[in-house]
């Protein structure tokens, strides 16, 4: 399902606001927080102007071809705004995106179906043996960001505020299906779950942080609306009192009084999802990397695929603040720009 190369208005509205509260985040934090290897959500105090740059002296404008994008719905709003750009440096290029789920995208990218894979997990196993299948035996991970999975219920909803580890397990097994069984203060009214598809990577993060994390021979229930599409699950809580979800903190600035955040006790303290806990880690377990993938052999043999990763790269940092997620310190983004330098002219 591909929606083109136009952002979201909403996104736009939010991006002058959304900039300026990561700025301050990351001088809050200091400038001697260690950046990590892939995958590390404790970036270094950074900022979207300071970003490395490639160095590349990439001609876009020479550039043709078509750019097919898809995969993760949480990486989506980033790709989109990179590719609404990208566009617009190499005019001869059509980048189309799309939002089939994580799981989707790399079915889609070992099939040969598209050439850039977005992902809100790092890819698995057998993820890396259907692409080996496929032919494609050199994949390459680039981080882009990091978000802050976030629990969301409806805004007409006054007694919830902060949940456990152990509620959220409970809720999203079915163990708990009325309020009143997670908390005996709630009322006993049902709950009513909107949850990402199984072929979503914020679906495989859930599950591995919160249900597994308690349990690891626990399942996460099917009962209750399911959509790759995190718009209709945030227009599902926002039409149910009783309702919860959880998906990207993009999408719920992007809802902004539709929805209202709830707080996570991963052990430390309720920790509201924001730009600052996912910055400086503290809001756990539910902050985490995000990710493209391509491969070496296009990025050696498609100039388009080349350029698109590399303007990706030098982009990312400035776009994520924009579009609601977390930029990647310096020392992490540079350890993606030297992943990427090999293929560079």
């Amino acid at each position: 399902m591909l929606r083109g190369n136009s952002r979201s208005k909403k996104f736009l509205a939010m991006a002058a606001g959304l900039t300026a509260l990561s700025l301050l985040a990351f001088a809050a934090c200091g400038d001697d927080d260690d950046g990590g290897e892939d995958g590390d959500t404790t970036p270094a105090a950074t900022s979207a102007a300071t970003q490395p740059s490639s160095g590349a002296d990439f001609d876009y404008e020479s550039l043709s071809g078509e750019i097919r994008n898809d995969g993760s719905s949480t990486v989506f709003p980033i790709s989109e705004a990179v590719a609404e750009e990208f566009s617009a440096a190499a005019p001869d290029v059509r980048a189309n995106v799309g939002f089939s789920g994580t799981g989707g995208g790399f079915e889609k990218f070992c099939a040969g179906e598209i050439e850039v894979s977005n992902a809100s997990r790092p890819i698995k196993e057998d993820e890396t043996a259907a692409c080996t299948e496929g032919g494609i035996t050199d994949v390459v991970e680039f981080q882009v960001a990091i978000d802050a999975l976030t629990i969301v219920a409806n805004p007409e909803n006054d007694f919830l505020e902060c949940l456990t580890v152990q509620q959220l397990h409970d809720i999203f097994t079915g163990t708990s299906t009325t309020w009143d069984q997670v908390d005996p203060s709630f009322p006993a009214e049902d709950i009513e779950l909107f949850f990402p598809g199984t072929d979503s990577g914020t679906f495989d993060y859930f599950v591995e942080a919160i249900i597994e994390g308690v349990d690891e021979t626990a399942t996460h229930t099917g009962d209750g609306t399911s959509s790759e599409d995190d718009n209709v699950l945030a227009l599902g809580v926002e039409g149910s009192p009783n309702g919860i979800g959880y998906f990207g903190f993009a999408y719920y600035q992007e809802a902004g009084s539709s929805l209202k955040a709830i707080s996570v006790d991963g052990g430390d303290g309720c920790i509201a999802p924001s730009l600052e806990a996912a910055t400086d880690n503290t809001y756990q377990p539910l902050s985490r990397p995000l990710f493209i993938y391509t491969s070496a052999e296009l990025l050696e043999t498609e100039p388009q695929v080349l350029g698109f990763v590399n303007f990706y790269l030098e982009n990312t940092n400035a776009l994520s603040a924009e579009v609601g997620y977390v930029p990647m310190s310096d020392e992490l983004l540079a350890e993606q720009v030297a992943k990427l330098a090999p293929y560079l002219p």
